[in-house]
């Protein structure tokens, strides 16, 4: 189904206002309290049903100390940054809980089955470069070659294995009642439940700032962030790679992961599979700024009640600057393969692109697996997010 006009970056859609209304009209009311963003108050919420042993298991005292600073962090930043409305609030609460309670979950496995955590995975193939560039199709494509494998949608933001595996149904829930908040949310980025996708829910389980500076302004915790080791965050993301490899069963396999904030956190990622082959995406910077505010607008236009178009070009400006400085920092350092690739040439000629990219990884290719590609190619060519383009045309002739 086409999606409803969007006339400025930051429109919201009447859903979205009337889920904004109807939220802070039960906390006038008094139906229901306003709940704190305090970290006490939201470890209380989330740790519930789990042993204090869960934070700890699997992980160093470094790496939970990293887990409780960044929360406090954050949560200074939502309240004193972030002027969230009344839905943002809530989204906040919601998404906040719920990575303690991910965080305990997933202590939980590891101290009932510690191995899983260790398990020996092929070395992965990492995606890596600014949102916007191609990311996506690159990394869907080097999925659908059956002799690797990626994660799915819900596997992200669900990372706790359980059975029956009931993730796919309440990843389908919930991306469908993201697109009644948002009904542009596919022509920003092709969604679907199990479809291959990036590990950004992995990072948010680890408090890394990539899901929460694209939803709210905090640029305390953003700078901070910037300037503070990742490797606890990352430590958790491997954790959470071989959990998951272990428990699909392909962990043979070479998984194909990205996520933009790779390209900050390069050397943390590195460390931990330093046998990785990379493959770096490029674009032009000023389409790829253009297109990035246009993202984070949408996401940031129905959680604030102040989001200012200006102020969100800006920082993405200045972001994408620093993640371009840090990959090629990153790269001159790096011994392994590495493929690069740009945005404008993988649309001219994705099989070139592709054949070009296997050669540099030395990655035998095989007819095979090129007609697997070729299909997922003709799958991703006809999603709603083509009409991104013309929407992001639109405001420039505003």
């Amino acid at each position: 189904m086409a999606s409803p006009p969007r006339p400025h970056p930051l429109a919201r859609a009447r859903s979205a206002i009337w889920a904004d209304r109807a939220v802070q009209a039960l906390w006038d009311g008094g139906v229901t309290a306003k709940p704190p963003l305090e970290p006490e108050f939201l470890w209380s919420i989330g740790s519930r049903g789990f042993d204090s042993e869960d934070e700890h298991a699997g992980r160093s005292e470094a790496e939970v100390e990293d887990f409780r600073t960044r929360l406090d962090r954050l949560c200074t930043s939502l309240r004193t940054e972030a002027k969230l409305s009344a839905l943002g609030h809530t989204m906040a609460y919601g998404q906040l809980t719920s990575a303690i309670r991910k965080r305990h979950a997933l202590g939980r496995i590891w101290r009932e089955s510690p191995e899983l955590a260790t398990t020996e995975i092929a070395p992965p193939i990492l995606i890596v470069g600014q949102m916007r560039t191609g990311t996506t199709r690159i990394h869907r494509l080097i999925a659908a070659d059956p002799r690797h494998t990626g994660t799915r949608f819900c596997n992200s933001h669900y990372p706790v294995p359980a059975k029956p595996d009931l993730r796919p149904l309440k990843a389908g829930a919930a991306l469908a009642i993201a697109r009644r908040i948002n009904p542009w949310l596919d022509t920003l980025h092709p969604f679907g439940a199990t479809r291959i996708d990036e590990e950004i829910g992995w990072l948010a389980a680890a408090l890394s700032p990539a899901t929460f500076e694209a939803q709210w302004h905090i640029p305390e915790f953003v700078r901070w962030s910037e300037a503070r080791d990742p490797g606890p965050v990352y430590a958790e993301f491997a954790r959470i790679l071989r959990t998951d490899a272990a428990t699909m069963g392909d962990e043979a396999l070479p998984r194909a992961i990205k996520c933009p904030q790779f390209s900050e956190d390069l050397p943390a990622l590195l460390a931990q599979f330093p046998e990785a082959r990379v493959v770096v995406t490029h674009r032009d910077s000023q389409a790829v700024l253009d297109s990035s505010v246009s993202l984070i607008a949408s996401q940031m236009a129905f959680q604030s009640g102040q989001a200012d178009l200006a102020t969100i070009q800006a920082e993405w400006g200045r972001k994408l600057a620093l993640r371009e400085k840090r990959i090629e920092q990153a790269l001159s350092e790096f011994e392994g393969h590495v493929a690069r690739v740009e945005f404008e040439a993988l649309g001219a000629d994705w099989r070139r692109e592709i054949i070009r990219i296997y050669a540099a990884l030395e990655i035998e290719q095989l007819p095979a697996a090129l007609a697997e590609i070729e299909r997922e190619y003709e799958r991703s060519n006809t999603g709603a997010h083509r009409e991104h383009r013309s929407q992001i045309a639109r405001f420039a002739e505003a």
